[in-house]
Parts: structure tokens; C-alpha cells; sequence
């Protein structure tokens, strides 16, 4: 499937470091004195135990690769985890974590080569994917303990670009993704809000042959005419494409095209 090419990261490396440490850090503070095997309504099936387990192994199997900066798929993901035999545990474990994680990412050429899953094949994509995978999770802990949640709209609209661009890729462990096809619909995701993500617009086509993000191109998107649109918050935008909201919800502004979007959807879980 083809995407547009030459992505870029229109946010300083620096940035994505900081975030990282930040919301480890949140993420961390968030479970801490939690019931660990409290449920987590946005991760079906998994309790709080699970998804810290989940977190903090994510960051150190990525700091491994980083580390190691890997040109060839790894044929394994064993990595010493020095989890806690007591669940009770895991939250101080993530945040024990953080400060090595600070260190691999400060440590990091943004621009050295290396294999990824993604479009992008330098070690910044990583970084960018560790970022989402913990500010994610961070919405998904808070919401478990019933607390409210943010995210910052800059980084909210960077994330809503970093999944569409590497979703094309994304087969390998979200095989729905491969069979998302169409005959030329177009799909606009636009944000509304203030605060820096205000007229950020992604535009997909779903061809015969697989979906494409297509370049941004500027103009009025009101005179456009796609297949379907949905308006949002940046942040609202990504937790839809993280599967944690929903389209119908009134907080989207949606034109018609319901069929199409629930294709999308339907291809897009992962």
C-alpha cells in the first residue's frame, strides 16, 4: 500500500524526549495506589496490572532497540525486565524506568539509520512511537480511575499525523489493515480546536489497491467534496483513531458517510 512520502516530524526531537519522561512520569503517578487488577474499559479484557506490565515493557524493549540501533527486524523480543513479583509494584517499576529511558533517548541520534515498522527508518520514529503508545496508555489509565483526562493539542495533532502515517504499515500486527480498500472515497479528519492544531487536516483515499494518506495540499477544505469528514479537538481526533472514542459521539463535527467511516474503523483497531 502506498503513503505519501517523506512524512516529516514537525516537532523538535527534544520535544518528543520531554514528552516521553512527562508522561512515563504521569503515567506512573496515575496507578500508583490503584487496585492493580481494577478493569481498564478501553483495553477490553485488561486490568491495570496488565497495562502498566504492558507500558513499562514497551519503553525497555524499545530503549533496547534504540540502543542497539537494529538494521534488520528482531527475530525476538527478550528483554530482562526486572518485573516485580508483586503487582502492587509494577507503577513504582515504571517510574524507576524513566530515568533510563531519559537516558537511551539523550543518548539517541535522532537521524541514525536504523530498521523500523514504519515509513520513517531512523531512530526518531521510536521515539515518536514511544511517545504515543505512553500518552495513550496515560488516557487509558486515568479514565480507569475515573480521572480527568488532557492532552496538549500540539502534541494531541501530532500524534492524529504519526498514526496515519504509519498505519499503512501496521499489517504486520493489525491484519485488518490489509484488506482496507475502496473505489476512490476520500476520508478528511480536520481539527477544530484552538491552541496550535487549529486547520490541521489529514486527507486518506481508500483505492482498489489499499489506502493512501494523501499530500496536504492547502485550500478550502469546505469545498471540497470527500466521501466523509470528521471535525474534532485534536485530542479527541486521536483517541478516535486510537479506538477510544467514537464517531457518533457529539463532540465530532461528521458529514455524511457513515458506511465508509465504519469501514475505516472497522480495519483500523489496533
Amino acid at each position: 500500500m502506498a503513503t505519501r512520502s517523506g512524512a516529516g516530524h514537525p516537532l523538535p526531537y527534544d520535544t518528543y524526549r520531554d514528552a516521553v519522561e512527562r508522561e512515563t512520569r504521569r503515567f506512573a503517578e496515575t496507578v500508583s495506589g490503584a487496585d492493580p487488577a481494577s478493569p481498564v474499559p478501553s483495553c477490553p479484557d485488561w486490568t491495570l496490572a496488565d497495562l502498566t506490565r504492558h507500558v513499562g515493557a514497551l519503553q525497555r524493549w524499545f530503549c533496547t532497540l534504540l540502543t542497539r540501533q537494529v538494521q534488520e527486524p528482531p527475530r525476538s523480543r527478550d528483554v530482562e525486565l526486572g518485573l516485580p513479583g508483586d503487582a502492587r509494584d509494577y507503577a513504582g517499576w515504571v517510574a524507576a524506568g524513566a530515568a533510563e529511558v531519559s537516558a537511551v533517548l539523550r543518548d539517541t541520534d535522532p537521524l541514525a539509520a536504523m530498521w523500523a515498522w514504519g515509513e520513517d527508518q531512523h531512530a526518531r520514529f521510536w521515539v515518536r512511537r514511544m511517545l504515543f503508545e505512553t500518552l495513550v496508555h496515560r488516557v487509558d489509565a486515568e479514565r480507569a480511575v475515573g480521572r480527568e483526562t488532557d492532552i496538549e493539542p500540539v502534541l494531541a495533532a501530532d500524534g492524529v499525523d504519526e498514526f496515519l502515517v504509519n498505519l499503512p504499515f501496521a499489517g504486520l500486527f493489525a491484519p485488518g489493515v490489509t484488506a482496507l480498500r475502496g473505489d476512490g472515497e476520500t476520508l478528511a479528519f480536520r481539527c477544530t480546536d484552538s491552541g496550535g492544531a487549529t486547520g490541521e487536516e489529514w486527507r486518506v483515499r481508500l483505492d482498489r489497491d489499499g489506502f493512501r494518506l494523501l499530500p496536504r495540499t492547502g485550500g478550502d477544505a469546505a469545498s471540497r467534496q470527500d466521501t466523509a469528514a470528521v471535525g474534532g479537538r485534536a485530542a479527541d481526533l486521536l483517541l478516535l483513531l486510537y479506538g477510544r472514542r467514537s464517531y457518533r459521539e457529539p463532540v465530532f463535527d461528521v458529514s455524511p458517510g457513515g458506511p465508509v467511516l465504519d469501514r475505516w474503523f472497522s480495519h483500523t483497531a489496533f
